[in-house]
């Protein structure tokens, strides 16, 4: 059995001295291949190093709506050059994030929408981080449109009726370990409605720990639980959602 968590972040500072540890951690867990998420320069930069030294990893690479501030010329630049190495594999996160607002609407706005534009233009998918922001994210996506490489809301938190509207779009959704928690009851219609081949799984480590580790940090091992949640929601075998969700992640970055 082989699963792929399309969206972790072992470029972060609590994985530094382990990362190994934890690819060998999540191979135990049938975790075989994971998309480490950079979200600005210095992130970015370690998601290409720990995809260029593991075989299990690959690396997406841009500029979260926190960090949008910091999206200048030379950000462009390194995208555009470093977008083209064989281990990376879409542009992202990206998107808004209306919870925090680190930075203006205007400005995340801006900088999402050119990424979309560089990841058409590089016919790379792009992933999308949306938080307090799911209408206003799903109107700009829709105006930009998504090319035909395809591209990924991250985390999706919403209902059967809005995850429909992002399908339409021509979009796969991802989803963490909310699904596992109690009050998560949207995301378990949406997860347990949705057609499969459209579905992907993550963790989004060290963030979003499923059941039954919540409140503890999380893991990509971890992807494991994700799965087992959304088979138990499906009424399906563990192996069938292993299986189909880890053949949507290599069509839709293109891995070989």
């Amino acid at each position: 059995m082989n699963i792929f968590d399309t969206h972790t972040h072992l470029n972060d500072e609590p994985f530094k001295h382990r990362i190994a540890d934890e690819v060998k951690k999540a191979k135990n867990f049938s975790v075989t291949k994971m998309n480490i998420v950079g979200s600005n320069l210095e992130l970015n930069r370690c998601a290409v190093e720990i995809a260029e030294q593991f075989d299990a990893c690959y690396a997406t690479i841009g500029w979260h709506p926190d960090d949008a501030g910091t999206f200048d010329e030379h950000a462009q630049d390194y995208l555009l050059s470093v977008l083209t190495k064989p281990k990376v594999i879409a542009v992202g996160e990206i998107g808004l994030d209306y919870h925090w607002m680190v930075e203006s609407k205007a400005v995340q706005e801006q900088v999402f929408r050119r990424q979309i534009e560089i990841s058409k233009q590089l016919n790379l998918p792009f992933q999308v981080h949306s938080r307090d922001a799911l209408k206003e994210t799903y109107h700009i996506i829709k105006s930009e449109g998504v090319g035909s490489a395809g591209a990924i809301m991250h985390s999706f938190s919403g209902t059967y009726e809005e995850a429909k509207k992002f399908l339409d779009l021509g979009m796969m959704l991802s989803f963490s370990g909310v699904v596992t928690f109690k009050k998560a009851v949207a995301e378990q219609e949406a997860v347990s409605k949705l057609p499969l081949d459209r579905i992907l799984v993550e963790t989004d480590a060290p963030y979003l720990t499923p059941v039954p580790y919540r409140g503890r940090e999380n893991t990509p091992a971890y992807t494991r639980y994700v799965v087992e949640k959304i088979a138990e929601l499906r009424g399906l075998p563990i192996e069938t959602v292993a299986e189909k969700t880890y053949e949507n992640a290599m069509r839709i970055f293109k891995i070989e």
